[in-house]
């Protein structure tokens, strides 16, 4: 079979356990590959390829990564051939699905043992993002969580931290502990020398109040630096 004789094949003509949504049916969604669950979502091809092949242009295009693809807006989903504003719309609300799936674990009120555990809590929040945002956990005297609140929000290379707001809130909310969080949209995980300052002054003034910061904690999509891991707090 020539390659244009196999490209002009739509998924219909495929054996049937080989199709996406009958393969998810006789063998279960973990059977199927990224591409073949996103061709699922895509529905349809364009007139040389199939939802399968557009599917493994779009990922190709994230460099294969679910969580590039989830960084990507509706005009750069749309540079694929056969990608129209419904796909594009169809394929990101699925991604902010997955995201706000994982957001919804978080709410479950967990007990703060570590930066890993906060980390896992806050990649939801600060993950995929293309500015700076900072956070913070406030936490119990057991170091269960009471809410996880946004600080504030900037640009790419930073964001206005106000020590104040974040008392603000540990004291409105009661909390004897908290762990701040902040991402980094460039994917350097080392902390920057304001990074430093802002830790430093917000510790002290924590003190004042009898309340202890455990942790401040920089999320990127794969890791974590941790100030407390890393003797800087």
């Amino acid at each position: 079979m020539t390659d244009e004789a196999k490209t002009s094949l739509s998924i219909k003509d495929w054996a049937t356990a080989d199709r996406p949504r009958e393969k998810l049916l006789a063998k279960g969604r973990e059977a199927l590959s990224n591409a073949e669950l996103l061709a699922i979502i895509i529905g349809s091809g364009n007139p040389e390829e199939t939802a399968v092949d557009v599917a493994k242009k779009l990922l190709h295009a994230a460099d294969n990564s679910l969580v590039e693809l989830g960084k990507k807006d509706i005009n750069a989903l749309k540079k694929i051939k056969g990608i129209g504003d419904a796909k594009a719309v169809s394929i990101a609300a699925a991604l902010e699905l997955g995201r706000r799936r994982q957001a919804e674990t978080a709410l479950e009120k967990p007990t703060v043992m570590d930066a890993r555990t906060a980390y896992e809590i806050l990649l939801p929040d600060l993950s995929d993002l293309p500015n700076e945002v900072f956070m913070a956990l406030l936490l119990n005297r057991r170091g269960q969580l009471i809410k996880k609140t946004k600080i504030s929000s900037g640009g790419v290379s930073g964001t206005v931290v106000d020590i104040r707001m974040i008392l603000k809130e540990a004291l409105e909310h009661l909390c004897t502990s908290m762990i701040i969080a902040h991402n980094h949209p460039s994917g350097n995980l080392q902390p920057s020398a304001e990074d430093l300052k802002i830790t430093q002054r917000l510790k002290q003034a924590c003190e004042l109040l009898d309340i202890k910061l455990f942790d401040h904690i920089i999320v990127g999509s794969q890791s974590y630096f941790s100030f407390a891991e890393e003797g800087k707090i």
